[in-house]
This record gives C-alpha cells, structure tokens and sequence, in this order.
C-alpha cells in the first residue's frame, strides 16, 4: 500500500474578495491564470493587491479582470509606466469561456473574482458564476450568523 506524503496546502492567498459571499449567491467556481507584467508580480510578493471592488467581463471570446488594484512598490524603477488599474486578461480554456457566456447571457448571472493566490510558481485568481441577493437573503444570513455566534455562547456558559 502507498501512502500519499502530507504537504503543505496547494495554494497560497494573496487576496480575498470577502464581500462577494456576502453580495451574491455562488453558482459555479473556476480557476484562470492572470496576465501580469513583472512590477505587478513583485507587487503581488509584497501583497499589495485589493480586488474586493474588481469585476470581469466578457467580450470577443475573452475574459478580462477590471478594478483590481496593483499599488506599485516604492523602490520600482521610474522609467515604468505603473497602471494599477489596468485591464487584465484572464487565462481561460474555450470550453471554460464558452461556459461563462452561457451563464453570462441568462439574466442576472454575472461574473465575481473570489481568491487572487498562487498556486506553485503561477498566480492564479478563482472567478465564480453568481447571482446577487436582495436585501432580505442577506438579512438570513446575518441572522444564521448572529444565531451561530449566540449558540456557541450559550454552550460555553453551560459547559462551564
């Protein structure tokens, strides 16, 4: 019998999007690839990266991330042009892409960033196909939370 060796997690975060769970019901989960230059990448070593306000869109055939924030390092050389806003395309198959549209064109799905990591060497972002909430599912969820947190209390009491 072979035993598999434990090794460290597969990936490792650099930024998180917490809201989007929060704003939308998730349907399905994909993994891109990001197409970086080399001051974003040293940007990302350093962790200065914000995609909670980013979004992706779809046309001709490709995905591209917008709104993700790249704030460029202070000791970066000054003869770089530093867009952190710019537009970055997203590393997809066809098949994967051709997925995303079919979701995209029924009404209310729209395309959310939830992770930016790396995986091995690569940088990798997880997208996910989601629906927004309304007021009161999101009104659920607090409750679920406040119940959770309530529960956790009134066992510690009793335990004690």
């Amino acid at each position: 019998m072979i035993e598999k060796k434990i090794r460290k997690a597969d990936y490792t975060a650099i930024a998180q999007n917490k809201h989007a769970k929060y704003e939308y019901f998730i349907k399905k989960e994909f993994e891109a690839g990001v197409s970086l230059q080399g001051w974003e990448v040293k940007t990302l070593r350093a962790g200065k990266v914000n995609i909670s306000n980013s979004y992706i869109t779809l046309k001709n055939g490709e995905a591209y991330l917008f709104g993700a924030t790249f704030q460029p390092l202070m000791t970066a050389p000054s003869y770089i042009i530093y867009e952190p806003m710019r537009t970055r395309k997203l590393l997809l198959n066809k098949r994967e892409l051709d997925s995303l549209f079919d979701y995209v064109n029924r009404e209310g799905y729209t395309v959310v960033p939830l992770l930016l990591y790396w995986k091995k060497s690569w940088v990798k972002i997880k997208i996910c196909v989601a629906k927004g909430k309304k007021r009161f599912d999101k009104r659920v969820n607090i409750k679920e939370r406040e119940w959770l947190l309530n529960k956790a209390r009134i066992i510690k009491h009793i335990s004690q």
